[in-house]
């Protein structure tokens, strides 16, 4: 089987306050949109934001629990563009969970979390490789 994935979605309670985070914030354009869902197409997957009760129904599932115990990364090419990134979610409707700094690990990061409580990782990583289609590679 291949590794990859096709669709992340997002439980959302307010679709016209997830777009402007993710629209004004990361600067993403949908590619489909109606009153229940917003999808972005991302380099190899995409991304929904989903109202949460239209998830829930089109997964015959009540209750989601929302945030929940993960949280989803964007990587930038350089360090001097996470902090500018984080201040732009934060305008845009999401709250800053973390300042950037320095792990242990190595490289440079912040968390913000959208207007709904999910959380991203900005990060900026020396060894991880992206390319002309933003495509990350893994690296040590």
């Amino acid at each position: 089987m291949q590794q990859q994935i096709s669709v992340i979605s997002l439980g959302i309670a307010d679709l016209d306050r997830s777009r402007r985070f993710y629209v004004e914030g990361f600067g993403w354009s949908p590619v489909f949109e109606n009153p229940e869902i917003i999808f972005y197409q991302m380099n190899g997957f995409v991304l929904g934001t989903f109202r949460k009760d239209a998830l829930e129904a089109d997964m015959n599932r009540r209750g989601l629990l929302a945030p929940g115990a993960f949280s989803l990364a964007h990587n930038v090419r350089e360090r001097e563009e996470v902090e500018p990134l984080l201040q732009r979610l934060v305008d845009a409707g999401g709250t800053l969970l973390r300042p950037a700094d320095e792990p242990l690990h190595g490289g440079f990061r912040g968390y913000v979390a959208d207007p709904d409580d999910h959380a991203w990782e900005i990060a900026w990583n020396p060894a991880w490789a992206i390319d002309a289609n933003g495509l990350v590679t893994f690296g040590l």
